[in-house]
């Protein structure tokens, strides 16, 4: 009989399935395992079999559970993979190390004041409305050279790009796009990817894979 694997032993299979197919190394994908509504019970096993990258939602929700956990796994990197709102810019720089949703000049320049308050300031994916979605936020393409340029003169730490596909569409045209416009902009980094489609996403050169399901199961 073949041994069980875990959720996380059998995402990182097919994460480097995937990379081989792709002819990449998987050690060009980050795995950012979404841990937004799960209590820290749910997490420790996942840190426990080695899983250092997660993401949560909501800073509120992170301050919680994280502090207590990065204590106990200081080698944890936290991910905001959630709408920011500028007032809590400063919670987030101080808590996060990645944030995924830069998505406009207000949130830049509260960034800038948090960064300069902390001393530090963590790295940053500019978040892209690849598909035309009010309500999923992302900072229009067309805005998106000069929102790159208003960061950078800011000194925020641009990691990439990141674009949540519309739903129940077909990712891979905006995953394409999404790695046009990173290297159109000079940007290393493709946050793109979750558990339903993260392996077209690979394919197409995302460098942070976001999954949840996959890990955790469904949510209540």
């Amino acid at each position: 009989m073949e041994k069980a694997e875990t959720p996380l032993q059998e995402v990182r299979a097919q994460i480097a399935k995937a990379c081989k197919i792709a002819r990449r190394d998987p050690g060009e994908v980050t795995l950012v395992a979404v841990s937004k509504t799960h209590p820290a019970e749910a997490i420790e096993p996942l840190l426990i079999e080695g899983q250092r990258h997660f993401g949560e939602n909501r800073v509120q929700e992170a301050q919680g559970k994280w502090p207590a956990l990065k204590e106990q796994f200081p080698a944890t990197v936290l991910h905001l993979v959630g709408q920011l709102q500028s007032n809590k810019a400063e919670d987030a720089v101080e808590l996060f190390d990645v944030i995924h949703s830069l998505d406009r000049s207000s949130l830049v320049k509260a960034l800038a004041k948090a960064k300069e308050k902390a001393g530090r300031c963590p790295e940053c994916f500019i978040q892209v409305d690849v598909g035309e979605e009010d309500q999923k936020g992302g900072c229009a393409i067309a805005d998106l050279p000069a929102l790159v340029a208003e960061a950078r003169k800011a000194g925020i730490p641009l990691a990439g790009l990141m674009c949540i596909p519309p739903a129940d569409t077909e990712p891979a045209p905006f995953f394409a796009l999404l790695d046009k416009l990173a290297r159109e902009n000079g940007l290393p980094g493709r946050s793109m990817g979750m558990s339903g489609d993260f392996e077209t996403a690979i394919m197409l050169g995302a460098t942070h894979i976001r999954v949840g399901t996959a890990l955790f199961g469904a949510r209540g």
